[in-house]
């Protein structure tokens, strides 16, 4: 389904990066796996997409700092050419009540998670907009949705995706190229992992499908947005949470 595009997935060496990364290039994608600093995870995944017959590269890049992306995406170019699908992923964390966070905390994550999209669709915007299939997919999550207690930051950086999303969507109409949001609800993954007990059985409680989601679910649907049969929806904000109001 993906054969012939070239894919960036950011924040791709672990967890739902992880995930999407695997899943495009079993569908056939030339896939650029990002990492910032596990570099031996990223190359595993690498090993994996091409053990399975297809092709990848590792690219080490701060999705925050400018010209370390501009870096990237020219060893992208230098490996597959022009890319035609931009995952944008990575995202990071620093919880604290609002009354307790600093000014350092508030920036760092704005940086890399609203920062760090700015920053990659830039770099790659014209190929998208160039691409016989373009395809920008931003990763959200249903806390920018629904808020949560302690992660203000982080909120509101996905609640920031969404407008990014439809506003590319409008601009990127008229080249065909097509922009959407995945919004996560609360998935199996290492975050998750450091959660308390107590904690996670008051979510699910919350969850009407009553399970948490697996990365396959999401990496599903970030592959069918990648794929031509994706090419009349755009601007939309998609929802994975298992039924989770917002």
């Amino acid at each position: 389904m993906l054969s012939d595009q070239t894919c960036l997935v950011t924040g791709a060496s672990r967890g739902i990066g992880r995930g999407i990364a695997e899943e495009l290039g079993a569908h056939g994608a030339s896939v650029a796996v990002n990492y910032r600093s596990s570099e031996t995870e990223a190359y595993e995944v690498v090993d994996v997409i091409e053990d399975a017959g297809g092709q990848a590269i590792a690219v080490q890049g701060n999705v925050a700092d400018y010209d370390d992306v501009h870096g990237m995406c020219g060893r992208i170019h230098d490996a597959f050419g022009p890319a035609d699908v931009l995952v944008n992923n990575a995202g990071i964390t620093i919880d604290k009540k609002f009354e307790n966070m600093t000014r350092d905390d508030w920036d760092t994550v704005m940086d890399v998670n609203l920062g760090g999209v700015f920053n990659c669709t830039h770099c790659l915007y014209d190929d998208l907009r160039q691409s016989d299939q373009g395809r920008l997919i931003n990763i959200s999550s249903v806390v920018g949705q629904q808020g949560n207690y302690g992660q203000a930051n982080y909120a509101t950086t996905k609640s920031g995706l969404f407008g990014f999303t439809r506003t590319i969507a409008l601009e990127l109409a008229a080249s065909g190229t097509t922009a959407n949001c995945v919004a996560p609800g609360f998935v199996l993954t290492d975050m998750l992992e450091t959660v308390p007990e107590r904690v996670k059985e008051k979510i699910l409680d919350r969850i009407p499908l009553n399970r948490f989601a697996t990365v396959d679910d999401v990496a599903g649907l970030v592959r069918f947005l990648a794929s031509e049969d994706s090419g009349y929806m755009t601007g939309q904000i998609l929802a994975v949470n298992g039924g989770m109001e917002w």
